[in-house]
């Protein structure tokens, strides 16, 4: 009997299960060097220690969604080792800050189900919690991803699950001691508080970044993300690796620094979708609308942003059909932390 894991296939899953995923991970300086290295990540509280200690934390937490990466990336080889493609996500919650040090788990339980008519492939539904060494709770959220069938038959079982629209201001969690009254705009390195941004405003963040094969199979490895669809380049009939929604997330973040740099924390993700599947060679921009500013506290507020990667021009999202356009990859609605 053969003792390797082939992964899951869609008849494998049952509605309500709990799925314990493997290896957790201690986080290290090296793994903010290198998410530093991958994208142009600036946001000053992720990047000094003494610019997070003004601010109230003990030092500087690892950049929010390098967390969110490796959390995700436990939960691949029992969640989208067969994926066909990452569909979206809703109702995720940054409950607490990872600092170098902490071991990161993750633990998921499957929350919906719904085969596909063509009888291939079916859709899973799961919510993922990480937890630190302390079984502390640093983030969860709701995916759905499409995943292979083994065969042509199995489960007609079919619940798709209801998911809020988005994560009320009363759910947001504004870490232990975060203290935005000592704020250095000039260190952070724009002007803009919270009152700056207006709702309905479209910000065009300029730059944009070229793909490389290298970099993204460098990024998917260090958050040991296995899915075959970004490494084996014989798993897709074109032959091409496709590149990881998250590294497409956290590069938009990153470019989003120009216009939003005191946007310091992601502390919710209301919901997201991949458009498109980005691969090498593409040049990824980004831009920024402004939904929603909400006051927390007299020195913090949180804007809640649509953030969308293209490789086109900034504001273009849908066609007249209301169906992404081609060139949009991702787009990405949350809530950030941000000075008042």
């Amino acid at each position: 009997m053969s003792k390797t894991n082939p992964g899951r296939f869609f008849e494998d899953y049952r509605l309500g299960e709990t799925l314990t995923h493997a290896v957790p991970r201690t986080i290290t300086s090296g793994d903010r060097a290198l998410y530093h290295a991958l994208y142009p990540a600036r946001h000053a509280l992720h990047s000094s220690d003494e610019f997070a200690r003004a601010c109230g934390l003990p030092g500087s937490p690892i950049d929010d969604l390098a967390a969110f990466h490796v959390v995700f990336g436990k939960t691949v080889p029992d969640v989208s080792l067969n994926a066909v493609a990452n569909l979206g996500y809703a109702d995720g919650r940054f409950l607490g800050p990872v600092y170098p040090g902490d071991t990161l788990s993750s633990r998921s339980e499957v929350v919906g189900l719904k085969p596909n008519s063509n009888g291939k492939t079916g859709i899973v539904w799961v919510r993922t919690t990480g937890r630190n060494q302390r079984g502390v709770p640093v983030l969860e959220y709701c995916r759905w991803v499409m995943v292979r069938k083994r065969g042509d038959g199995g489960s007609d079982e079919t619940h798709v699950p209801e998911l809020p629209s988005s994560v009320t201001p009363d759910r947001i969690t504004i870490p232990e001691g975060l203290s935005f009254k000592v704020y250095d705009f000039a260190a952070a390195g724009e002007t803009y508080r919270l009152e700056d941004y207006r709702t309905g405003e479209i910000i065009d963040h300029v730059d944009g970044v070229t793909l490389e094969e290298a970099e993204h199979m460098m990024a998917t490895r260090l958050w040991q993300n296995t899915a075959k669809v970004h490494f084996d380049a014989t798993n897709r009939p074109d032959g091409r690796r496709l590149i990881y929604g998250g590294h497409i997330i956290s590069l938009a973040r990153a470019l989003s620094f120009n216009g939003l740099a005191n946007a310091q924390m992601i502390v919710a993700i209301n919901g997201g979708a991949h458009a498109n599947p980005a691969f090498a060679g593409d040049t990824v921009r980004a831009w920024s609308e402004v939904l929603d500013r909400v006051e927390l506290r007299d020195d913090v507020g949180a804007l809640r942003l649509r953030l969308v990667a293209t490789k086109g021009a900034a504001g273009a999202l849908r066609g007249d059909d209301g169906k992404y356009l081609p060139e949009v990859l991702l787009d990405l609605d949350y809530w950030a932390l941000c000075p008042r």
